[in-house]
């Protein structure tokens, strides 16, 4: 037994090494790539409106505010700022969604924001959105890679096409931090000892993000109280969970198995799916022993089962927000497929080792 998990640990770690590697050297240089192209948007953006700033910023090698979704599809937050004259308001009532009020009628001229306020107050992150989209658009026409760049018709989100070949979304958001959303408050659960409570304090202090763009959960059914809402996303906290063990390791073999064996009709699976899973393993196994190298076929294999259920259940709850199930929207048929197929290869990875070798 011990023999067969250090034999699967040695072949991971050769799969990660070769495949996992040159999947991030390949990734690393598209994203130096699309980003040239979208500083350049921006920049235009800015000089036509100085309210967006661009804070896309190159630190130690990594794109700040750049989310890799699959390969040829990224999404950029742009950070605005100045939210201060507005309340946080999330009472649940849409899942993994918030909305910001404004907390005096009387200091809505002292917004910077004040043309996308709505007459009851809610700063509408549709309506900032749509200005953004039509300035994008503009800014598209000027800029010096226009032969490269074209915006994506048929949607309310700023997407870009480059070189025909990647999309990449902009999505315009604010950054929260020193408060935690009424709708995470059941995190972390009080039976559950990971990540224990100094590291539940630096996260809960790196905060979250609102952005401006359709909810999974609203799609088909938007009211314009709606459409103004703001959707919760947590990468930050969710990276820092994610930074000791064979984390990280883990979620690189799980990113590269899904480009290479998942990318299916439908798009059922992206990278999110396996960050999430991958957050909840760790609440299985709370001991920092369990995320010891020796463990990493373990967890792998605790993960891919994980998702096999997931898909056959049709439901893949948020890590910090419960309520919002990831896979809403998703065909059932393309679902189901995606679970034939991890099936498959957990039991390819499972049985013999070696097959990661063509996997």
């Amino acid at each position: 037994m011990i023999a067969t998990q250090a034999k699967l640990v040695y072949q991971l770690n050769k799969y990660y090494n070769e495949r996992c590697q040159t999947r991030k050297a390949a990734i690393a240089k598209t994203i130096r790539e699309v980003c040239k192209v979208v500083s350049d948007v921006l920049k235009e953006v800015e000089v036509q409106e100085p309210r967006f700033i661009s804070s896309l910023s190159e630190i130690e090698a990594r794109y700040e505010g750049m989310e890799v979704i699959s390969p040829n599809e990224f999404e950029v937050v742009l950070y605005l700022n100045q939210m201060g004259v507005f309340n946080f308001v999330d009472d649940g009532s849409l899942p993994g969604c918030a909305v910001l009020k404004l907390s005096d009628g009387r200091k809505r001229s002292m917004s910077l924001w004040v043309e996308f306020i709505t007459a009851s107050g809610y700063l509408s992150a549709r309506k900032i959105r749509s200005r953004f989209q039509t300035l994008v658009a503009q800014a598209v026409d000027k800029c010096s890679y226009r032969d490269v760049v074209k915006m994506v018709a048929d949607t309310s989100e700023v997407k870009l096409r480059i070189r025909e070949r990647y999309v990449v979304q902009i999505t315009p958001a604010f950054k929260c931090t020193g408060i935690w959303p009424r709708s995470a408050a059941q995190w972390p659960m009080p039976h559950i000892p990971w990540p224990g409570p100094n590291r539940v304090a630096e996260v809960k202090a790196e905060g979250f993000n609102l952005l401006s763009k359709e909810c999974y959960s609203l799609t088909g059914k938007q009211s314009s109280a709606e459409s103004d809402a703001w959707v919760l996303q947590f990468a930050e906290a969710e990276n820092r969970l994610l930074m000791s063990g064979c984390r990280k390791k883990c979620l690189s073999i799980l990113k590269t198995l899904r480009d290479r064996h998942l990318e299916l009709p439908g798009q059922p699976l992206n990278n999110y799916h396996m960050k999430t899973l991958l957050l909840y393993e760790c609440e299985k196994h709370p001991r920092e022993t369990d995320w010891d190298e020796s463990c990493l076929g373990d967890r792998l294999n605790g993960i891919l089962l994980q998702l096999i259920s997931c898909l056959q259940c049709r439901r893949c709850p948020h890590y910090f927000l419960p309520n919002l199930d990831l896979f809403q929207g998703k065909p059932h048929s393309a679902l189901e497929a995606a679970a034939k197929q991890t099936w498959r290869l957990a039991r390819e990875i499972l049985t013999n080792a070696k097959s990661l070798d063509k996997l």
